[in-house]
């Protein structure tokens, strides 16, 4: 079943998470995940959200989207995203 990756980043530094962007797709296609979401403009419907940026990856199960999360190749791509951003992510299985 699929699951998917919610994040909701507030970035800090512009230019250390356009690095991270141009690098981090690679990683994720090495684990069979794909974007579904990123960025684009986001209208709350319901309640209080103040988003910031949001993405949503899709991901085969929820063992490989944790093998991607923890992997070697994104470990130092993450380390990037960590510097520049703040985030906020979910792993939900999809219906």
């Amino acid at each position: 079943m699929s699951v998917y990756i919610i994040a909701d980043i507030e970035i800090k530094d512009e230019a250390a998470y356009r690095e991270y962007q141009a690098l981090v797709p690679a990683t994720i296609e090495m684990y069979g995940g794909k974007y579904l979401v990123r960025g684009g403009e986001a209208t709350v419907v319901e309640g209080d959200w103040a988003t910031n940026r949001v993405v949503v990856l899709e991901f085969p199960d929820a063992e490989t989207a944790q093998r991607w999360a923890t992997s070697p190749e994104y470990a130092p791509v993450a380390e990037i995203r960590h510097r520049a951003a703040n985030s906020k992510a979910i792993i939900v299985e999809g219906v």
